[in-house]
C-alpha cells in the first residue's frame, strides 16, 4: 500500500483522538495557556541577564513547546496495545511505521500551533523581534521542528511497545534531554564534546539553530544548511523507527500469537 494512503487513513484516528481530548476552549485556555506559562517561567529564570539573554531563552523555550508535545507519540503509540489492535496491524500488508506515523499526527499539528503562538505573540514581549518577511520562514521551521522531532519520538515509541509501563518516563526523559543539550537554554558550544555529539543527533538542535539564524538576520545559506541537517536527522530517525517497528512486528509474528504483542 502507498505510504501516503496509509498515513491518511491512520491519521483519521489521530484527528478523532484530538477531538475527543480537546475542544477549542480546552486547547486554548488549558494546553496553550500551560505552555505559554512554561515559556514565561523558563525565560524569567534568566531575568538577571541582559535583554539579549532573555530573548535567547524566550525563542528557545517557545520552539521547545512543539518538541515537548511531539514526545506524546511515545505514549499514544502504546494505545494500540491497549486497544488490542497490534495483531491486526501485524497481519496488515502496510509497513507499521506508516500506520504509527499517521496514528499520532495530532501531536505535531497541535505542537506547531503552540510554538507559532509562543514565537509570534509571547516571545516578542521578551525582546524577540520578527520582520514580516521572516514570519513564513518561522512557521515553516516550526513545522519542520515538529515533524522531525516527531520522527525521533516514533523511534522511542517503537522501543517501548513492549514496555508500556515506562512510556511516560521515556517521553519525559527525552524532552528533558532535548531541553538541556539542544541549545534551548544553554548554547550547545558550552557543552563538552560527547554532549555536543549527542545534540548533533537530535533534529531540534539544528532547527533551533536555523530559527536563531533567521532571528539574527542571517542569509539564506546558513539557514538552509541548518535546515538540511534537521531534515537529515529527522529522516534518519524515521528510518530507524521503521526498522524498529518491523523488528517488533516480525518478532511477534514468529512468536505465533497476540500474547506476544
Amino acid at each position: 500500500m502507498e505510504p501516503l494512503l496509509v498515513i491518511r487513513h491512520s491519521a483519521a484516528n489521530a484527528f478523532a483522538d484530538m477531538r475527543a481530548v480537546y475542544t477549542w476552549r480546552i486547547w486554548t485556555f488549558g494546553w496553550l495557556g500551560r505552555m505559554l506559562a512554561q515559556v514565561t517561567f523558563f525565560t524569567l529564570l534568566g531575568r538577571g541577564g541582559d535583554e539579549e539573554h532573555l530573548a535567547y531563552l524566550a525563542l528557545g523555550n517557545s520552539l521547545m513547546t512543539c518538541a515537548l508535545e511531539c514526545m506524546s507519540v511515545v505514549a499514544s503509540t502504546t494505545w494500540e496495545r491497549i486497544s488490542g489492535t497490534l495483531p491486526l496491524l501485524a497481519a496488515a500488508p502496510a509497513r507499521p511505521v506508516w500506520v504509527f506515523f499517521g496514528r499520532s499526527l495530532q501531536w505535531p499539528i497541535s505542537g506547531s500551533g503552540t510554538s507559532i503562538v509562543a514565537l509570534l505573540c509571547l516571545a516578542p514581549l521578551f525582546g524577540v523581534s520578527w520582520q514580516p518577511a521572516q514570519i513564513p520562514v518561522v512557521v515553516l521551521l516550526v513545522v519542520l521542528t515538529a515533524l522531525t522531532t516527531y520522527c525521533f519520538g516514533l523511534f522511542l515509541a517503537a522501543l517501548v511497545l513492549n514496555a508500556n509501563g515506562v512510556r511516560n518516563i521515556v517521553s519525559s526523559a527525552a524532552y528533558l534531554v532535548m531541553m538541556i543539550v539542544c541549545g534551548v537554554n544553554v548554547p550547545v558550544s558550552h557543552w563538552p564534546a560527547p554532549v555536543r555529539l549527542l545534540a548533533d543527533l537530535l533534529p531540534l538542535t539544528h532547527s533551533l539553530h536555523a530559527l536563531r539564524l533567521v532571528g539574527d538576520g542571517a542569509g539564506p545559506g546558513p539557514v538552509l544548511a541548518a535546515t538540511g541537517l534537521a531534515l537529515l536527522c529527522g529522516a534518519l530517525w524515521l528510518a530507524a523507527a521503521g526498522v524498529a517497528f518491523d523488528v517488533f512486528m516480525n518478532r511477534g509474528r514468529r512468536s505465533g500469537g497476540s500474547d506476544h504483542f
